[in-house]
């Protein structure tokens, strides 16, 4: 089964709000998921996700692949508990 680690769409009309999921890669967009790892919301101002990191890679270290987006949204929160820690 190849998972796949992309965003999923939930909010209302012309306010789009996003949970990261692990769903199999055959399944629709909105469809059956296997775990949620965080959210996204592209119309707030500063940081607009939350990601679970630990799960993220978890699955990223069994092979699934993130789209874009998820990859650009795990990088900026790599980088932000980074700068958080130091």
């Amino acid at each position: 089964m190849a998972v796949a680690i992309r965003l999923r769409r939930e909010g209302a009309r012309n306010h789009p709000f996003y949970r990261v999921a692990v769903a199999d890669q055959r399944s629709p967009r909105d469809g059956k998921f296997i775990e949620l790892l965080g959210h996204y919301d592209p119309k707030k101002e500063g940081e607009n996700f939350k990601i679970n990191l630990a799960r993220a890679d978890y699955w990223l270290s069994v092979g699934a692949r993130p789209s874009q987006t998820v990859m650009s949204i795990i990088n900026k929160a790599r980088k932000a508990t980074v700068a958080a820690s130091a």
